[in-house]
C-alpha cells in the first residue's frame, strides 16, 4: 500500500523514537531504484527516509480522538 501527503500513519520501526505513534505524511520520495520512502511528521518532530514496510495506515476513529 502506498501512501500520500496528509495520509494519517501508524510508524512501526524499534529504532525510532516515534515507535507506534501516529502521524501524517508530509513528504514522498521515490529513489533512482523505484523505492519510495516518506517523511512523516509528528507532534514532537519528524523522521524522515521511512520505508513504507514501516507504515500502516491509521485508524481515522483513533485520529478522532487524538484530536479531542
Amino acid at each position: 500500500m502506498s501512501f500520500e501527503e496528509d495520509d494519517r500513519v501508524v510508524l512501526h520501526d524499534e529504532h525510532s523514537e516515534f515507535d507506534g505513534e501516529t502521524g501524517t505524511v508530509t513528504q514522498t520520495m521515490e529513489s533512482m531504484f523505484g523505492d519510495v520512502t516518506y517523511t512523516i511528521s509528528f507532534d514532537d518532530g519528524q523522521e524522515a527516509g521511512v520505508p513504507e514496510d514501516d507504515l500502516e495506515a491509521a485508524d481515522d476513529d483513533a485520529a478522532d480522538v487524538d484530536e479531542e
